[in-house]
């Protein structure tokens, strides 16, 4: 009888487990991207960002302070990246940011931003790769500006080069006011598999001291409304990290998580970014409760 109570409790505690995904790319004082991996603390990183697409700009990376992606500066990063799937970690190209330039102006215009991400960053070819050889696993949609429109278009090309051998990987960033203003028609395709909702900067549903009500009724239709896999509660790694939503460890651990990881789409926490994390030690004390 005992064995068989362990069982349960192993079955019962693993089916809760989560993991964590972080932001990388934006600050070059947050150390390198095998560097990152080897901590053994994130499950996903996201390189961040291709900041400038659609609407017929040319498209342009920008990894702050860690290389320059158009003058081949960033080709080095291939080995870092394999290094990081040698090691069961999610590597996602993140696409848009908080002050990049991207829109899409049709549903042919997103089709050719699709094309050029799969060239350049996942399993196409191209003689401009920005971050060399490496295929990345996925894209990560975090928009935050312009409008609403054809990003759905682009899931729909981005998800189809599925059928070409490896799985193509959409993961979201949308804020946790619902509808996301950008990317809600997107998230309603069904295709995203991982969604990381920010529950920061957007007062009326993050958590304020003592009182989880506006985050948990904001998680619950999220999980109830949009058919992703699975969800990721997004918060800033440190206080600097965000204008508010930072939510202190004790908090995290005693209030929030024990009131979002009883539902079964609960898949861990993401944070931003890589830089405020190693400033705070925030993923490594949250670690063993997510």
């Amino acid at each position: 009888m005992p064995f068989l109570l362990l069982v349960m409790l192993l079955l019962a505690t693993g089916s809760n487990a989560g993991g964590i995904a972080i932001y990388w790319g934006q600050n070059g004082n947050e150390g390198t991207l095998a560097e990152t991996c080897a901590t053994g603390l994130y499950e996903f990183v996201n390189i961040a960002f291709l900041s400038s697409f659609g609407s017929g700009r040319n498209p342009m990376m920008n990894l702050a302070g860690h290389c320059d992606p158009y003058s081949k500066g960033c080709t080095g990063l291939s080995s870092d990246i394999e290094s990081c799937q040698s090691k069961g970690i999610n590597m996602m190209l993140s696409i848009g940011g908080g002050s990049g330039s991207y829109s899409l102006a049709s549903s042919d215009d997103a089709r050719q931003v699709a094309t050029y991400i799969w060239n350049n960053f996942l399993g196409g070819q191209s003689s401009s790769r920005p971050l060399g050889p490496a295929v990345l696993d996925g894209v990560d949609f975090d928009i935050e500006g312009g409008t609403d429109l054809y990003w759905d278009d682009l899931a729909r090309y981005l998800s189809a080069y599925s059928n070409q051998g490896k799985k193509v990987y959409l993961t979201a960033a949308p804020q946790c006011p619902f509808p996301d203003a950008s990317v809600g028609n997107a998230l309603k395709t069904g295709l995203f598999d991982y969604v990381w909702v920010q529950f920061y900067n957007n007062p009326p549903c993050q958590y304020t001291s003592g009182d989880v009500t506006n985050l948990e009724d904001a998680w619950k239709q999220w999980v109830s409304d949009i058919p992703a896999t699975v969800f990721f509660l997004g918060l800033p790694a440190s206080p600097e990290a965000a204008g508010s939503g930072f939510i202190p460890v004790p908090d995290l651990t005693s209030n929030v998580l024990p009131a979002i990881k009883g539902s079964d789409k609960y898949g861990g926490v993401m944070l931003w970014s890589k830089y405020y994390d190693d400033q705070s030690g925030y993923s490594s004390s949250i670690k063993a409760d997510v």
